[in-house]
């Protein structure tokens, strides 16, 4: 194998696993021990973000390590590569004042005997805003095609998982298929990050885990054949706010779950809104409808269960087309599907921790958090007071569980 043929496979590996540093290590394990078996000296080869710039000067954060100074040699070669290129044969010749901070680079050179320094003879680029694009691109589809709910079941023999998906008229069972082209990640546990998120399988999914699903829909919205899935394990938190800590970006909550006080980290990542008092208002007489006779905060009034001869406009539910009777919630529908809360979220005020006080009702999908730390807050919710009066215990109230994953998972809380 000549050193043309090595670049190209390298990069090959580096074009299909720009999430994955495992998996670019092992490509580059196996061109590397290749051109030595055929001879060649091994070569130096980095894969990260261009973190500074100056002249051909460049520091650059890799995927993992310390940072790398690299000194662009005047006979290197710099080429410009779409992502998701396979192939080098597309790329275009660039030049050094062509690159920019946050640009995706792969540098190939001598480095030095400590590794803290390369002199590159090679490097290939993705422009940050070429990467952007796509991400805007991906983000929009989740939000088009993208399904979240909790995991009901999983058939590891059918390849199936069953998710209970949150609508305006109750919950409704959708069936996940997948196959052996679907996409599996999970949620690390103290972040909220989806690019923090691990190369997952279907085994590792269980019932109880909160899943974000991207793929096609059957027509009448009960299936989906899913291209990528996402999933994680959660923790609900309903209560009222007893503590209120904006230096160190924490909130104390006393949770209707668990009877116990909660502490929840507020970070840039968090999503925190308020609800309109009209749209709290409409969820609370929702939940007093779906509640059976005798449950406390039931109501005995004009709030009738589903079921009990409701139209399904009036229940909320869609119809053909993506009408709704419900006025003023129709914001985060699709045809055939339920309403994506996390869009409905997205289009209400944002707010930030120096708005909560003592005393306020929220409601919050956190992170479970690891022994060392507290959960930190996915989403937060405030304005509630209503929801919680029409469901003391809390968990109907925690029926929006699914924006633990709503939204697209390429940036934002979720993944």
């Amino acid at each position: 194998m000549n050193a043309k043929k090595i670049t190209i496979a390298t990069f090959f590996c580096a074009a299909l696993g720009l999430s994955g540093a495992e998996f670019l290590s092992t490509c580059f394990a196996s061109a590397i021990s290749q051109a030595q078996i055929a001879g060649q000296p091994a070569v130096a080869r980095r894969i990260g973000a261009i973190k500074a710039i100056n002249g051909n000067a460049i520091t650059l954060t890799p995927d993992s390590g310390p940072d790398v100074a690299v000194t662009v040699q005047p006979n290197a070669h710099i080429l410009r590569i779409a992502p998701g290129e396979k192939d080098l044969k597309n790329a275009a010749p660039v030049q050094l004042q062509d690159l920019q901070v946050g640009d995706r680079v792969r540098v190939r050179g001598q480095a030095s005997a400590d590794g803290a320094s390369i002199a590159a003879l090679e490097v290939i680029v993705i422009p940050h805003s070429d990467l952007q694009a796509v991400h805007e691109q991906e983000r929009a589809d989740w939000q088009k095609r993208g399904l979240g709910g909790l995991v009901g079941a999983v058939d590891p023999g059918t390849g199936t998982i069953t998710i209970s998906v949150t609508t305006l008229g109750g919950r409704k069972e959708i069936l996940v298929h997948t196959s052996e082209s679907t996409i599996f990640r999970r949620y690390a546990p103290d972040s909220v990050k989806f690019d923090d998120a691990k190369t997952s399988t279907l085994q590792e999914i269980h019932p109880g885990d909160q899943l974000r699903a991207r793929g096609d829909r059957s027509p009448d919205g009960s299936d989906l054949t899913a291209e990528e899935i996402v999933t994680g394990s959660f923790r609900n938190v309903a209560g009222l706010v007893n503590l209120v800590d904006a230096t160190s970006g924490t909130i104390t909550v006393q949770d209707l779950l668990s009877k116990k006080p909660v502490q929840v980290k507020i970070t840039s990542e968090s999503q925190l809104h308020k609800l309109p008092p009209e749209m709290a208002q409409r969820i609370a007489a929702r939940l007093k409808g779906s509640m059976s006779p005798g449950t406390p905060g039931a109501s005995s009034g004009s709030a009738p269960a589903p079921g009990n001869g409701q139209s399904s406009a009036a229940q909320g539910e869609m119809r053909p087309g993506g009408a709704t009777g419900a006025s003023g919630m129709g914001g985060g529908m699709r045809q055939g599907g339920a309403p994506d809360f996390q869009q409905m979220l997205n289009r209400m005020p944002a707010i930030t921790i120096a708005d909560l006080h003592k005393g306020d009702a929220v409601l919050i999908v956190t992170t479970q958090g690891t022994t060392t730390g507290g959960g930190t807050a996915i989403t937060l919710l405030s304005g509630v007071e209503p929801i919680l009066q029409a469901a003391p215990t809390g968990s109907q109230a925690m029926m929006l569980a699914p924006w633990s994953l709503g939204g697209a998972p390429t940036g934002d809380a979720g993944p």
